[in-house]
């Protein structure tokens, strides 16, 4: 009888990847997904360490999943946290059947803690997309020293892949949206001197001249050049994913990070003048070791004056072997929750009010799903999205006229 497998994905578009990978090599070896987790021969956690509560969700899901396998089923660990904590990992769970590290082949076999790669998914084919949309990692790794990350530290130095790999994948998946992402994206290639400099627009033009739309996720602040610019807004999704932190300068530099509000604010400035329709996203850390009142002054006051579409904010966590780890100036938990609150309040409304802006006007729509689209202002499954009729055909573009907004949705005509 053919054996089945079932694959829980936690955390970043990039473990979906590896997750989508990993299911291609299962696939190979002649498995069968299913849907339920019950009915599985082979369970897999793919896990996020990004920070405590994505290790506590891990956890969570690895013991529940545990509860319902049936009996002879596999359990499986990978992902993050099975590269950070391998072995400790192992001795930790003994209901787990194998931790494997970041390409480590998952077996039906023997316990094991194995930390160390011997397969790289970075570069392993995929199934087709289940989806008109689909993500693509173009590089593994980061070299930058964030003080807060500690993901350099078991995802290892930044290894772009080959041009024409990307490519190949890009057109197996049949999507008409790829989604560019890696931990630091604009930074592509820079690791490979065969592939000179400003890999990522080459990249992005090549990219977009096989799908209707490209989009790119995590963009350093410093790497946002004028030629990047131009090539993300040729693509027809002038869509701008900032990985700004914060807007104070010393805090920023305590992050161990580039820019200042100023700066961004004038670059933002600046893609609004070259591209009126531009999208904006961004994540800020709240309550950074020494952040002060007058540090979350500034970031309110950029919030306001950047009326970004999309923000994220995060309490700082902190993350054994980080340059944080250390640093004195800790913000009380009750603190940090006051001030994201308070940040979270505020974009809420501005992001309620640019949606609203949008009312009457005519945008063209991705259909995800029967009922469900988006146009270039939305990225998949982070940001609202756009409710249209059920009869537009999924998978293809329609032009859809906005009757109204709902929050972080947008009302086309014809939704019900």
């Amino acid at each position: 009888m053919q054996q089945r497998y079932f694959i829980e994905t936690l955390g970043c578009p990039k473990n979906q990847v590896d997750s989508d990978k990993l299911e291609g090599t299962l696939v190979a070896q002649g498995l069968r997904s299913t849907a339920k987790a019950g009915d599985a021969d082979l369970v897999v956690v793919n896990t996020c360490a990004f920070i405590e509560a994505a290790r506590q969700e891990s956890i969570d899901t690895i013991l529940s999943l545990e509860a319902v396998r049936k009996p002879g089923a596999k359990l499986v660990v990978t992902g993050c946290m099975a590269e950070r904590y391998g072995a400790e990992l192992a001795e930790a769970l003994p209901e787990v059947d194998q931790v494997a590290g970041f390409g480590v082949p998952v077996r039906l076999g023997v316990k094991s803690a194995a930390p160390v790669p011997d397969l790289d998914l970075l570069n392993l084919p995929r199934p087709r997309s289940h989806s008109p949309w689909a993500y693509v990692k173009i590089a593994e790794g980061c070299d930058r020293k964030c003080g807060f990350c500690a993901i350099p530290s078991f995802r290892g130095p930044q290894r772009s892949r080959t041009p024409e790999s990307i490519l190949e994948e890009v057109r197996s998946l049949q999507v008409a949206e790829v989604v560019l992402v890696a931990q630091d994206l604009a930074s592509y290639g820079k690791d490979d001197p065969s592939l000179g400099g400003g890999a990522i627009v080459d990249l992005v033009k090549a990219v977009s001249a096989e799908v209707p739309r490209t989009r790119l996720l995590y963009l350093y602040p410093s790497d946002l050049t004028d030629g990047l610019i131009d090539a993300i807004c040729a693509t027809g999704v002038p869509y701008f994913d900032l990985s700004l932190q914060h807007v104070s300068k010393p805090l920023l530099r305590r992050m161990r990070r580039w820019g200042d509000g100023d700066r961004f604010l004038r670059r933002i400035e600046a893609i609004r003048r070259l591209e009126p329709s531009a999208a904006f996203r961004s994540n800020f850390i709240v309550g950074y070791p020494g952040e002060t009142e007058a540090d979350h002054d500034q970031l309110l006051a950029f919030v306001e004056a950047a009326q970004l579409d999309w923000c994220g904010f995060f309490s700082y966590s902190r993350e054994d072997g980080t340059y944080a780890a250390d640093l004195d100036g800790v913000v009380a938990p009750s603190l940090m929750a006051e001030r994201l609150h308070e940040l979270t309040e505020l974009q809420d409304g501005i992001t309620a009010r640019r949606r609203d802006a949008l009312i009457g006007s005519t945008i063209e729509v991705l259909v995800d799903r029967a009922g469900i689209g988006r146009s270039h202002r939305e990225a998949p499954e982070i940001d609202g999205v756009v409710q249209v009729s059920p009869a537009l055909v999924v998978g293809a573009m329609h032009e859809v006229e906005v009757v109204g907004a709902l929050g972080p949705d947008l009302i086309g005509a014809g939704a019900r």
